[in-house]
């Protein structure tokens, strides 16, 4: 078969630009590389994103610099990172509010699994149930008994109306039959104040924030909400140990524009993994009650699908919306 010259030029163009681009791949990354947080700095997902950040700036032998990017429960930093170029050098912290989202929302300017490539998972954080000490329960089955006799009584404090400790409070309601009055909060610390001050009888917190008031008796811990026990609260029985199938879980990852390389996802996500298997790294994590979480790419995917299905069918039985 005869080329004619314009395709043979176009065949040429084509073979030299293969290997440039796998070598630009593999040059990743050049310039220093942000990694935007939807939260304010000091919390939980800035925490988890400093302590990866420092690591992967090592490994990478280029800064990755924390930017935080509050609002519209980390709408904002999404949206950011969606509408940012596909080459590694922007990407997300992703947690729990990007699977509540997809249904909390009636209207996003982004579908979050169809726009956001997933990169690695990074860890799980456990979340606690924990009462004021007024409560007249030492155990989950017994505050469930309590709130089932007084209906409409017990309030529930939370981070904000679709924050991951309201929904994780609502999956018990929904699993329990209990009737918890909801009381939402703009953000988890003043949440946590009223807590303590008996304006709320009960709240789903990180067990990083409460650790320290469970420790010094200003709280009682009825049960984390993972499937296993906490390394950090071995002592506090899992909720469902006393409501079958009962699992919550907050988590952090990292994600990129859809689009960016494979070559580049397969990177950050070798060098992401061999952060949580090294030794000191874990050992700051536990310090922090933050429990490493290691998947691939691909299982990462499957892990906020699932997630995001999850929350969706708890907010529509609940009949969460945003007001």
């Amino acid at each position: 078969m005869k080329l004619h010259r314009r395709q043979v030029l176009a065949l040429a163009a084509g073979a030299a630009a293969a290997p440039l681009g796998a070598a630009w791949a593999q040059d990743y990354p050049t310039r220093p590389v942000r990694l935007m947080v939807g939260f304010a700095p000091a919390g939980g997902n800035d925490i988890a994103a400093r302590l990866m950040g420092r690591w992967l700036s090592e490994r990478l032998g280029q800064q990755l610099i924390v930017e935080n990017r509050p609002g519209a429960a980390t709408n904002v930093a999404t949206e950011t990172v969606v509408h940012a170029r596909a080459d590694g050098y922007t990407l997300l912290l992703i947690s729990t509010p990007a699977a509540i989202n997809a249904t909390l929302y009636e209207k996003l300017n982004y579908n979050f699994i169809r726009d956001i490539a997933p990169i690695a998972s990074i860890a799980h954080v456990p979340t606690v149930m924990v009462v004021h000490p007024s409560v007249p329960a030492q155990t989950l089955s017994a505050f469930i008994a309590y709130a089932k006799a007084n209906p409409g009584k017990v309030n529930m404090g939370s981070a904000g109306i679709g924050s991951s400790g309201h929904l994780t409070g609502e999956l018990l309601k929904l699993m329990a039959g209990v009737d918890l009055v909801h009381v939402p909060y703009r953000g988890n610390g003043p949440a946590l104040t009223d807590l303590l001050g008996g304006q709320v009888q009960v709240l789903f917190a990180t067990a990083p924030s409460a650790i320290e008031y469970i420790k010094s008796g200003q709280l009682r811990a009825l049960g984390v909400t993972t499937a296993t026990r906490s390394q950090a609260l071995p002592d506090v029985p899992t909720i469902g140990e006393f409501v079958s199938g009962y699992e919550a879980i907050a988590w952090y990852g990292i994600g990129a524009p859809k689009g960016t390389s494979a070559e580049i996802i397969n990177r950050l996500n070798k060098e992401t993994n061999a952060g949580l298997a090294d030794a000191q790294l874990r050992s700051r994590f536990a310090g922090l009650a933050i429990e490493p979480l290691s998947m691939t790419p691909a299982e990462f995917g499957k892990f906020i699908a699932d997630e995001t299905d999850k929350w969706g069918k708890v907010i529509r039985t609940a009949g969460i919306k945003l007001v």
